[in-house]
């Protein structure tokens, strides 16, 4: 769970106060090619575009950089744009760093946002790290700054992998992982937006950093204390590790206070596991011996954001899951139940992020103002089957969750708290996590959700 005062709580409070209705439609300037239509729904209210094919990458605006095709495409360096100094704001460590860059075409998507996160896959040897920046056009024709999503790298020996706080041109903001509108119920919106990828190496060197996706969620949800039930449709269950983020109370407290904070980090490491993946025993050699489950341990320091002093960034956990050999991994929402059991009836396992007070989810024994959790599956009666971290030890993870109370405390937007103020809930927001060659049948329904 995460800490009761935490920035996610602010969020989410943030998120609900930008749903509202829709808008009208501007665009800003285009870049070598046009964005591919979303293959979102038409009536959804979430949209994603992700860049990710050989294509993908020699379209846009490079400078110094340039694709690599192959078995899974790829943007590196080819000859640095230039040079720049970065003071690492969490060691005082000023230190000089080639760049080159790659900026997106521009993405109308098919909702008019009120908020939009990023995630990317990318593979950073020691030596070099990333920045991923978005800028949008409003709906009355001009354009938000070129705001920070992330400075990210897989490790933290080179840069302290960070959010950047006080982010805002006094309409929008970035709240650590999320581009949110001030006040959506104004009716401003962004209709349009692009990304732009800045890689570092250590000068001097033929070091580079291979970015395999970028992309973004963009969406534009209603404020909504309740959402209409769904009728269940998927009766499955999937094999994923059982991991307490509560058996790690106490340890690695320089990670956000440790386990008891650990809930993003220990659903990643158990979805990832699922598929195959773990850490080495030389990945694992810093921590310390004796520790059940290191991984978890590993999971929390590499998905650390600086800044926002915890382990619960949305986009570094879907980044740490895609530096393990040939995952993909983002951040989206969903729009319903049914689109969770498409995946579950595919063997996609889900991460999924809400908050609720104690008696609003029969057996969970807690209350929070954020959690993620892994769904794995769905009972003949519909009941939500998830791994829930906030367990008090691996054996007692696996939980069986009412489907109606479940659906509404995932979904909604706002929501009361224990003491009958009004609060955020995130809309559906959940992390997928999927081989990078998945199967027939999950490629179909990951292409349903615009998420390949």
């Amino acid at each position: 769970m995460t800490r009761p005062t935490s920035r996610r709580t602010v969020l989410s409070a943030a998120l609900a106060a930008a749903a509202g209705a829709g808008a009208v439609a501007s665009a800003g300037p285009a870049t070598a090619a046009p964005s591919r239509t979303s293959t979102a729904p038409a009536a959804s209210l979430v949209d994603n575009r992700f860049w990710t094919t050989y294509t993908d990458w020699r379209f846009g605006s490079s400078a110094g950089t340039r694709a690599v095709a192959g078995r899974r495409p790829g943007l590196v360096i080819s000859a640095p744009a230039g040079s720049t100094d970065y003071t690492d704001p969490h060691t005082g460590t000023t230190s000089a760093w080639e760049y080159a860059t790659w900026t997106s075409p521009v993405h109308r998507p098919a909702v008019p946002a009120t908020e939009v996160i990023a995630s990317w896959n990318a593979h950073t040897p020691q030596g070099t790290w990333i920045q991923i920046e978005l800028r949008g056009s409003y709906s009355d024709g001009t354009d938000t700054p070129w705001y920070v999503m992330g400075r990210w790298a897989a490790g933290d020996t080179d840069i302290r992998r960070t959010s950047v706080d006080d982010q805002t041109d006094g309409r929008s903001t970035v709240w650590t992982d999320t581009f949110s509108l001030d006040d959506a119920a104004s009716g401003l919106r962004l209709v349009s937006y692009r990304l732009r990828l800045t890689l570092h190496r250590t000068p001097g060197t033929r070091l580079t950093p291979t970015v395999h996706r970028v992309g973004a969620m963009a969406s534009d949800v209603p404020d909504r204390f309740t959402v209409p039930a769904t009728t269940p449709g998927t009766v499955r269950e999937l094999a994923v590790p059982r991991y307490s983020q509560n058996v790690h109370v106490g340890q690695y407290p320089e990670y956000d206070n440790g386990g008891e904070a650990w809930c993003s980090p220990t659903s990643s490491q158990m979805i990832i596991e699922s598929w195959g993946r773990k850490p080495t025993s030389e990945d694992l050699a810093w921590v310390e011996p004796g520790i059940a489950d290191p991984q978890v341990c590993h999971a929390a320091r590499h998905t650390f954001d600086y800044q926002y002093d915890g382990c619960g960034n949305w986009p570094f956990n879907a980044a740490y899951a895609a530096t393990y050999e040939d995952m993909s991994a983002v951040v989206t929402r969903l729009g319903s139940l049914a689109d969770l059991e498409k995946l579950i009836d595919a063997g996609i396992p889900v991460i999924t992020s809400q908050s609720f007070v104690k008696d609003e989810l029969t057996g969970a024994g807690y209350g929070t103002s954020g959690h993620l959790m892994t769904v794995i599956g769905f009972t003949a009666d519909g009941d939500v089957i998830a791994n829930d971290p906030a367990s008090p030890s691996n054996d007692a993870v696996r939980r069986v969750y009412r489907r109606r109370e479940w659906e509404n405390i995932w979904l909604r937007t706002k929501r009361y708290d224990a003491n009958g103020a009004v609060r955020g809930g995130t809309g559906g927001v959940c992390y997928v996590y999927w081989p990078a060659a998945p199967t027939a049948r999950q490629r179909r329904v990951l292409r349903s959700l615009g998420l390949v």
